[in-house]
C-alpha cells in the first residue's frame, strides 16, 4: 500500500549539455506502491531526469535519495545495486540468446551458473508479479509484448523495486497495453514505486496515481490523477490552454478511386515477404489510416508507390495510369507527393545542414529551365510556407537541424502540400512531437482532404488512427486483415487484426 513518505527523492537536479541546461532545479518523488506519470512536452527534460536516477547520467546539482538515504550513482551498475531498473524504449536484448540468458547474464557467474536454479528464481518473480515468458525462447522469436516482459523480468530478477519505464506502449497493440498495465498494477500491489514516461494522455489517466509535469527542463507541477484532466495536464505542459480535439472533418469523396492497389508483393534479398498480395482502394477527399505494429510492411508499402522500392508483383495505378516501375521523379510529375517521416526525421526529405530555402528548393530545381537556379523565386516561396504554415524560425536562412521537430515537420509538409498533389502520403508525421505541434499537423492533413486530396496516412498512436481517419487499413506481417470504419469498430477490434486475426471491410 502506498505511504506519505516518499520512497525515491530528487531533489533541485540541475543537468546541462555545454550551454543546454536540460534540468533545472527538478524536485521529484516516487512512494512505495504508487505509479508515477512524467509527462512534458518534446525537450522538456524527462529523459535527463529519469537518465540521472538510472545512473546514465550524473547531475550537475541536487540529490538523489532512496529509503531516506542520499546515493550517488556513477553508473548504472550502481543504480541497479540500488534498486532501481529502467526499461528502455528500445530494448536492451541480445536476439540470438533466449529468455533466460538474456535475464541472468549480468549475474555473477553469468552463464555458467546452474540453469535449474536460474529457471526456479525466474518462475518465482513471474509468481510474484504475474508474468509469463518461456525462458527457452529466443529473442528473436518474440512478440514485441515478449520482450518487453522480459525487459522487466530482467530488472526485477536483479532485484529492483523501483521501476522506470520510458514510452513503454509505443510499439504494443491495445491488447499489450492492456496486459502491460495489469502487471505494473500488479507491481505496484507489490509495493513497487513505478515511474512511467509517455506522452499519451489516456494511458496517464489510467494508469498512474499522480503526474509530474516539466515544462523547459522544470518542475511546474505535481497533481493527483483522480483530481485533474487532460486539458489541465496539457496547460501545464504548455502553458496555456489548447484544443485537444483531433477533427474528422466532412469532405465530398471521390466516386471513383485515385489510387487503386492489387495483390502488391515485396520480398527482401533473403526471399521473406515483406509485403504479401497487398489490394486496397483509396479516394479523394479522403483519409486512409494504416495501422500495424512496427515492421509490418508500412515503410514498403509506402516506398513501392512512390517509386523508391522495389515489387515483386501487383499493380499500383494512380487515375487509371500503372506507377510501379516508374521512377520516383516521374510518380512526382503525376501528381503523388510523399512525405515518408521515418525515426531519424532529417535522414530522408530534408537535409539537415541545409537552410530552409534550399531545402524547399530540392523539389523543384530540376523544373527550372537552364543550368541556373532561381533562388529568387526559392526565396519568396520559402517565405510562403513558413507564414502559411505557421513555422517558428528566426529566418528563411535557418539551419534546418536548428529547428524544434514540429518545425521540421511543418517545413516538410508544407514543401510537399505547396507541389498540389492529389495523393498525399505520410508516414509518422507526428512520430516525437508534443500535443501542439500534432494537433497543427492534423489540422494541416484535414485541409488538403476538405481539397479532395487523397491521403494515405501512416500512424502509430491508433487513438489518432481512430480519430482523424475515415477507414483503418490494418496491417499484419505485410498482409491485409482487414479495413473497418472507426466509427463503428473499436480499438479492441484492430488490435486483434493487428495481431494477425483476419477480418473483412466495415464500411
Amino acid at each position: 500500500m502506498t505511504t506519505n513518505a516518499p520512497y525515491v527523492e530528487l531533489r533541485d537536479i540541475t543537468k546541462s549539455f555545454g550551454s543546454v541546461t536540460a534540468n533545472r532545479n527538478v524536485s521529484l518523488s516516487v512512494r512505495r506502491g504508487e505509479i508515477l506519470a512524467l509527462l512534458g512536452e518534446n525537450g522538456s527534460g524527462k529523459s535527463t531526469l529519469v537518465n540521472m536516477l538510472s545512473g546514465i547520467y550524473t547531475p550537475d546539482s541536487g540529490s538523489i535519495a532512496i529509503g531516506g538515504r542520499e546515493r550517488f550513482f556513477a553508473s548504472p551498475d550502481d543504480a541497479i545495486r540500488a534498486g532501481i531498473g529502467m526499461v528502455h524504449q528500445h530494448f536492451k536484448l541480445v536476439p540470438v540468446m533466449t529468455a533466460r540468458e538474456n535475464i541472468s547474464v549480468g549475474e555473477k557467474g553469468g552463464l555458467f551458473v546452474n540453469g535449474k536454479e536460474i529457471s526456479e528464481r525466474i518462475y518465482q518473480v513471474e509468481k510474484r508479479f504475474g508474468l509469463v515468458v518461456n525462458p527457452d525462447k529466443k529473442i528473436y522469436d518474440m512478440s514485441v509484448g515478449e520482450k518487453q516482459t522480459v525487459e522487466i523480468l530482467k530488472v526485477l530478477y536483479r532485484g529492483a523495486n523501483v521501476l522506470i519505464l520510458d514510452e513503454p506502449t509505443a510499439v504494443l497493440t491495445p491488447q499489450e497495453t492492456e496486459r502491460l498495465f495489469s502487471i505494473l498494477r500488479k507491481m505496484r500491489d507489490e509495493d513497487c514505486a513505478i515511474v512511467i514516461i509517455t506522452h499519451k494522455l489516456n494511458e496517464v489517466m489510467a494508469i498512474s496515481d499522480r503526474v509530474t509535469v516539466l515544462r523547459r527542463g522544470e518542475s511546474v507541477g505535481t497533481v493527483n490523477t483522480a483530481e485533474t484532466t487532460p486539458r489541465e495536464l496539457t496547460e501545464l505542459m504548455v502553458g496555456e490552454p489548447v484544443d485537444l480535439s483531433i477533427r474528422r472533418e466532412a469532405a465530398e469523396r471521390s466516386p471513383a478511386p485515385m489510387l487503386a492497389v492489387r495483390g502488391l508483393a515485396v520480398t527482401d534479398d533473403e526471399g521473406v515477404k515483406l509485403l504479401d498480395s497487398l489490394s486496397f482502394d483509396l479516394h479523394g477527399g479522403e483519409i486512409l489510416g494504416v495501422a500495424g505494429v512496427a515492421g509490418s510492411g508500412q515503410k514498403e508499402l509506402c516506398e513501392a508507390i512512390a517509386g523508391l522500392q522495389k515489387a515483386d508483383g501487383g499493380s499500383v495505378r494512380f487515375l487509371g495510369d500503372e506507377v510501379l516501375g516508374h521512377s520516383p521523379r516521374e510518380i512526382i510529375k503525376k501528381g503523388i507527393s510523399m512525405s515518408f517521416i521515418p525515426e531519424d526525421r532529417l535522414g530522408m526529405g530534408l537535409v539537415a545542414g541545409m537552410d530552409i530555402t534550399d531545402n524547399i528548393l530540392l523539389k523543384s530545381y530540376n523544373d527550372r529551365k537552364g543550368p541556373f537556379v532561381d533562388r529568387q523565386a526559392g526565396r519568396a516561396h520559402a517565405e510562403r510556407i513558413v507564414r502559411e504554415y505557421d513555422i517558428s524560425t528566426p529566418s528563411i536562412n535557418h539551419i534546418v537541424r536548428k529547428l524544434s521537430g514540429g518545425n521540421i515537420q511543418k517545413v516538410l509538409l508544407g514543401r510537399e502540400i505547396e507541389l498540389g498533389p492529389r495523393l498525399l502520403i505520410t508516414a509518422y508525421p507526428v512520430r516525437g512531437l508534443d500535443i501542439g505541434a500534432s494537433i497543427t499537423i492534423y489540422d494541416m492533413l484535414n485541409e488538403q482532404k476538405k481539397k479532395g486530396v487523397a491521403i494515405l496516412f501512416i500512424g502509430e498512436d491508433l487513438d489518432v488512427l481512430m480519430e482523424l481517419c475515415d477507414r483503418v487499413m490494418v496491417l499484419s506481417d505485410g498482409r491485409l486483415t482487414g479495413i473497418v470504419d472507426p466509427r463503428v469498430a473499436s480499438k479492441e477490434d484492430v488490435g486483434l487484426l493487428m495481431m494477425g486475426h483476419r477480418g473483412g471491410e466495415a464500411s
